[in-house]
């Protein structure tokens, strides 16, 4: 675990020493500022009540494109400096190498979040708002983010090119977001339960309520561990 986080806080610190963490927060903001405020069915200032549902709605596809962006240059940056080959000899296992990365992308997700906790601040201070709801969207915006951030980081694994990575990444995430959402009742009514618990967005929207299930949770993890098992796989290969 040492190793993981020696790894961690050095990736993390990287982020800060170039434009990338403060572009990314700063995009990331402002878009979801927008979205709220003034995108909303109805925008912000047209509710007649006060709650986050609109931030919650649009972050899933917010995410989709920030995310792998993030983890896109995790493993294809190393390939193309060839500082893969340095990372590769050290007495450092893989999985410590992988797990390290998507620490240091998740406590850039996480800082991204919690510089956005003057929304719930302003609404507490124009009405009574459920917070229940709000801190239950939270959550599910980690636990979404982590499971893109994983699968990113997979992608990464697998190219060379960044951008490339950047596709692979987007393409898996929207797979597994959208493959709940799709109306199979007419075609495969039998797999609809099945389909909507492989579903990224059926848990999102679980959690979203304020009710954490174990179930989510273990879902999440799941989804985490398995695509970190496999760009460890990938990593392990190329060493």
């Amino acid at each position: 675990m040492r190793n993981c986080l020696i790894i961690a806080t050095k990736e993390f610190k990287s982020y800060f020493r170039t434009p990338i963490a403060y572009v990314f927060m700063t995009v990331f903001l402002v878009v979801m500022g927008w979205f709220f405020f003034w995108v909303g069915n109805p925008p912000f200032f047209q509710r007649d009540h006060v709650d986050m549902g609109g931030f919650f709605f649009y972050i899933p596809y917010v995410f989709l494109f920030f995310v792998p962006a993030i983890s896109m240059r995790m493993w294809s940056e190393e390939k193309k400096l060839g500082t893969i080959e340095i990372l590769l000899t050290m007495p450092i296992r893989e999985g410590e190498v992988v797990v390290g990365k998507f620490l240091a992308g998740f406590g850039l997700l996480f800082v991204s979040l919690l510089f956005s906790l003057p929304i719930p601040l302003i609404l507490n201070f124009v009405g009574e708002p459920d917070f229940g709801p709000i801190w239950g969207g939270y959550i599910s915006c980690l636990f979404l983010g982590g499971a893109y951030l994983a699968i990113g980081l997979f992608a990464s694994g697998l190219n060379d090119n960044q951008i490339v990575a950047f596709i692979i990444g987007l393409i898996l995430c929207f797979i597994l977001f959208l493959i709940g959402m799709l109306p199979y009742q007419g075609i495969l009514p039998g797999l609809v339960s099945f389909l909507e618990y492989l579903s990224l967005s059926y848990h999102f929207e679980s959690i979203k309520r304020g009710l954490l299930d174990s179930r989510d949770v273990v879902y999440y993890l799941s989804v985490i561990i398995f695509f970190l098992y496999l760009n460890t796989r990938t990593v392990t290969k190329r060493r």
